[in-house]
This record gives structure tokens, C-alpha cells and sequence, in this order.
């Protein structure tokens, strides 16, 4: 496996698909957009941060703190989801456990998927992969996540046209070189109602839909094959299992399905947000390449950093239960790191963006971030003004 500090310009194994014609926005070039070479703050900040490691004889990955942590996560859902199925007795106490396991579920995607499907979670590529397939169990896709995070978005991030996580809909406009209408004035207060859509949609469809057409937003992709296909198949079979069709022998058909839109619609709200601060609020940049050349006007590194956010990073447990995404700059830098060192990586990388003149923004409170989004997404909504 490559170093897991090595940052390339942009990664040739996430961008191979990118090389072929890009059809979605207008405004971009009809090729893959390229980055010009690195000033310098790349090789530095990267040379700082292995320097950290080889002084401190910490591992970048396999982490017992890591597995401990796994084990704790998969123990909340597991009680969460008895609590709920089995022991509940009235209205209140499966609401909360079904919030619980909402968060839970939220926890695994954020800690223990996130960093194994960047090859954060350990040297061993069984182990990474393993600790992919928990989205799997969760009923969304480790295959097109791959695609969809790893390669589209954090090989350009914020690039209207590109970066599929900017892509929602033509219901939402999060960019400024995205095409407004009329009712997006209205998006700062129906986009987190829609929020809580997100992970029923691509579990009953969205993911289907992908695999069908072979289309990620604007973006061709391989359907999924052999052993791919079978994790996709069976990941799918199995959660339909534990949250619905296992609730049903003991619960009247219309609770489960209401606690399934409550479960997958609390999630969702959590997820999307999460996401959405660190790149949808105001203080973050949202690149495009120039029309003839097709070209950034800095280099991949910096654009990771200017189209970046952190949030709340002296909170511990958001912190914990976030998997390290309010640390999003230095996930960004370096997503093959174990997510549990980004508190301690945070001011090296600050101070060599500091010394570079790159701006490096952060929210002090979840609060503040939700606050920007808010704010974002209001102004995104404005008619307009030439």
C-alpha cells in the first residue's frame, strides 16, 4: 500500500474515470480540469506530518483506541436496536431508542466506514475492507461510496459539476455557479426536512438507480461485478432484514415502518449536516477551472484547504462521534491517516498554512458551522445580481 501520507496532483488511482469528457456544466472545460504544480505547501506540510509521526512512534493506522472505539459503536447499535424491537413499551420509549439508533447507525459511517474505505483503519486491506462493508450493513453502498466520496469529491471538491456531493438536485443550489430558480429563496428552510430523505432514498433507491443506469449524477461509472455486486446484493437483503422485515413478526407493520422513517430520517439529517458544514457554508471557496485551459488556479493541496471547514475541534465527544469529520481540512490533506489523529495534526498543518498565506477556516461551535450553512444556503437562494 502506498504511503499514507503521499498526496498526489490529483491521485491517479481516484481520477482514472475523470480523463474521459465531462458533460455536466457548462462552464467547465470538456476534459478532466488539472491542477498546477505544487508551490511548495504541499511537499511541507506533508514532510511536517510524517516528521510528527517518526518523532512521536505513533501509527498512522491500527489503532487500538480505533477498535476499542469500533466495538463500542457496533454495541450502541446492537442495544439500540433490541431496545427498540424488543423492549420498548410505550411511544416514548421507542422514540428514544429509535434516536439512539439513528445516531448510532449515523456513528458507523462516520468512524468506522469512513476510514476504512479511505485505508485509514489499518495496514491490512481485508481489515479496510471489512470495515468498509459496515456501510454495507447499513444499506447504502461501500461500492458507489467509493465513487461518489473517495474519487468525484475529494479529487475536486466544491466544483460545481464535478464534485457530486455539490450536485444534489436541481431542487437545491449550493454553489454559486449552479443555475438558480425561483423557489430555491425558499431552500434555508425545506433543505433539512429534505435532509432527512437522504438515507431512505438511496436505501430503497438511489443505490438501485446507480447500479441500473451506470450514471453517478453527471458522471459514467462501472456497475458493480462479481464479488462487488454480491456485497451490494447481500448488503441490501441483509439490512432490509434487521429494519424491517425481523421488526415485523413483532410490531404491526405501519410502527415499523413509521420508526424506519424515523430512525433513517434522523440519520439523515445527521449525516447530511455533518457534511454540509464543512464545505456548504460561506467561508468556504468553491473553485472552477479557467474556460480554455482548464485549469486551477492553485494547486491540489491548497484547493483542499480553501474549500475546507473545520468545526468545533475542541469539542471531544462531537468529536468522538463525528469520526474526526469537524477535523475535515486535515482529512482532506491526508484521508489515509487514521481519523484519531487529527486533533494532534491540526496545528502543524495550521502553521504551515499560516506560513504559506493560505487562509485556514474554522467554526468554533457546531453551532456556528449550522449557522453558516444556514446562511449559505439563504444567500445561494437570493435572486442573482450581476
Amino acid at each position: 500500500m502506498q504511503n499514507a501520507l503521499e498526496m498526489r496532483d490529483p491521485p491517479a488511482s481516484s481520477t482514472a474515470l475523470l480523463e474521459k469528457p465531462i458533460r455536466s456544466h457548462p462552464t467547465i472545460a470538456q476534459t478532466r480540469p488539472k491542477y498546477p504544480t505544487d508551490n511548495g505547501f504541499q511537499a511541507e506540510v506533508r514532510r511536517r506530518v510524517d516528521a510528527y509521526f517518526k518523532q512521536t512512534g505513533k501509527r498512522q493506522r491500527d489503532q487500538v483506541s480505533m477498535y476499542v472505539k469500533t466495538l463500542a459503536i457496533m454495541l450502541w447499535v446492537a442495544g439500540s436496536w433490541a431496545l427498540l424491537v424488543f423492549a420498548a413499551e410505550t411511544w416514548w420509549q421507542a422514540l428514544a431508542a429509535a434516536v439512539s439508533l439513528a445516531f448510532a447507525m449515523a456513528a458507523i459511517g462516520f468512524s468506522i466506514q469512513h476510514d476504512g474505505g479511505h485505508h485509514a483503519y489499518s495496514r491490512n486491506r481485508w481489515i479496510n475492507k471489512l470495515a468498509a462493508y459496515s456501510l454495507d450493513f447499513l444499506g447504502a453502498s461501500s461500492y458507489l461510496w467509493k465513487w461518489k466520496h473517495v474519487i468525484f469529491h475529494h479529487t475536486y471538491p466544491n466544483v460545481t459539476g464535478v464534485d457530486t456531493d455539490v450536485e444534489i438536485g436541481s431542487i437545491v443550489r449550493v454553489t454559486p455557479h449552479q443555475k438558480r430558480k425561483g423557489f430555491h429563496r425558499w431552500q434555508h428552510f425545506y433543505l433539512f426536512a429534505l435532509y432527512g430523505l437522504t438515507a431512505s432514498r438511496w436505501h430503497l433507491y438511489g443505490d438501485f438507480k446507480e447500479v441500473i443506469t451506470g450514471y453517478m449524477g453527471p458522471h459514467k461509472i462501472p456497475r458493480p461485478r462479481g464479488w462487488d455486486l454480491f456485497v451490494f446484493v447481500a448488503g441490501k437483503v441483509w439490512s432490509y432484514s434487521w429494519m424491517l422485515v425481523v421488526p415485523m413478526f413483532f410490531h404491526p407493520v405501519w410502527q415499523v415502518v413509521l420508526f424506519y422513517v424515523i430512525v433513517t430520517g434522523v440519520m439523515g439529517i445527521a449525516m447530511s449536516v455533518v457534511f454540509q458544514l464543512a464545505h456548504c457554508v460561506s467561508e468556504a471557496e468553491f473553485p472552477m477551472p479557467d474556460e480554455k485551459s482548464s485549469r486551477f488556479e492553485h494547486g491540489w493541496a491548497e484547493t483542499q484547504v480553501e474549500t475546507t471547514v473545520n468545526f468545533a475541534p475542541r469539542n471531544r465527544p462531537l468529536s468522538w462521534w463525528l469520526g474526526g469529520l469537524n477535523f475535515q481540512i486535515e482529512h482532506h490533506l491526508f484521508p489515509q491517516v487514521c481519523h484519531t489523529h487529527y486533533p494532534a495534526i491540526a496545528p502543524i498543518v495550521e502553521k504551515t498554512c499560516e506560513e504559506y498565506g493560505i487562509p485556514y477556516r474554522m467554526k468554533a461551535t457546531f453551532r456556528a458551522g449550522l449557522a453558516s450553512h444556514y446562511r449559505w444556503l439563504k444567500k445561494m437562494g437570493q435572486p442573482v445580481t450581476a
